[in-house]
């Protein structure tokens, strides 16, 4: 399997969807939903790039419906920061408005907030298939991120129905996501398995 080419042409893929604001307000229903359940207060997310689903909007209203609560959840979320020595992420707080700058590949990253260890991470695919195995952009910060985390969060890769791979070989140092979900729905598992 030639990784690179089909990280190309997924991506293409995506870029080319006439239909991706529908498929983008879909996802994020679907995420919505399946958030109600989380028992979650600390989520980690990502920055959109490249036609990638945006889950910015629903974890804001997330951490808005939280603090509308009896009991005043105070939630927060975090998106990554690329550690340039141990190629790994490290999550700060993120909210709307707060200060951000460019990262060294060009993509924002909040500016002077704190770090906080998400329990729950969003994670984006360029493509994904059964198993719960995601194809990336070939870096791997997440895999090397998630080999060292402890505990290691709940992880959630988020992608459009044209993402599915059908034919896939994960590496061997691949780590499955948790659950995967798109604007059809629940891609993985059928039915949420209990944390680690």
């Amino acid at each position: 399997m030639d990784k690179a080419a089909l990280r190309r042409t997924l991506i293409e893929q995506r870029l080319n969807l006439t239909d991706r604001l529908h498929r983008a307000d879909l996802l994020q229903q679907v995420m919505r939903f399946w958030l109600i359940d989380r028992p979650d207060t600390v989520i980690g997310a990502y920055w959109p790039i490249k036609g990638e689903f945006d889950p910015l909007p629903a974890l804001h209203r997330w951490k808005e419906d939280g603090e509308l609560q009896r009991d005043g959840q105070r939630r927060r979320i975090g998106l990554p920061v690329i550690d340039k020595e141990s190629k790994t992420l490290s999550f700060h707080l993120w909210y709307p408005g707060c200060p951000m700058e460019e990262d060294a590949y060009g993509i924002p990253k909040p500016k002077d907030t704190e770090v906080i260890v998400p329990t729950l991470l969003f994670v984006p695919c360029v493509g994904y298939a059964a198993g719960g195995y995601r194809l990336g952009y070939g870096g791997g910060f997440y895999d090397r991120t998630l080999a060292t985390l402890e505990p290691r969060p709940f992880t959630v890769g988020l992608g459009f129905t044209c993402g599915y791979v059908d034919d896939f070989t994960p590496d061997a140092h691949d780590l499955p996501l948790d659950a995967i979900l798109n604007d059809n729905g629940v891609v993985w598992p059928m039915a949420q398995r209990p944390r680690r």
